[in-house]
């Protein structure tokens, strides 16, 4: 019987490389975060990404997996690009979003 040196819980190729796409998609994530010039927002899109990325951790799904430049599945809640206010902006008294 031949033994294997590696530790039992040593990861497949697959699995590695899929790990590595992930955390350069969190990091990517981070990256365009820091762009955001709203302090409130960037917060939130950091906060938000780490939530999801934690609840995620022990995800088999390779399917779900959205890599930047990559279509794949989107859920938007807020937007976060400069000037446009998402659905976590109070409307005023005109209907309009209040703006930070």
């Amino acid at each position: 019987m031949v033994t294997s040196r590696l530790p039992p819980a040593a990861l497949t190729l697959k699995q590695f490389l899929r790990r590595q796409q992930v955390l350069g998609l969190y990091r990517k994530i981070l990256q365009t975060a820091r762009r955001i010039p709203n302090e409130a927002d960037r917060r939130y899109v950091k906060e938000k990404a780490r939530e999801e990325f934690k609840r995620n951790k022990d995800s088999t799904d390779e399917g779900s997996l959205v890599s930047p430049g990559r279509p794949g599945p989107v859920r938007r809640e807020r937007s976060c690009s400069p000037g446009s206010h998402g659905p976590g902006f109070p409307k005023n008294k005109a209907g309009e979003r209040n703006r930070r």
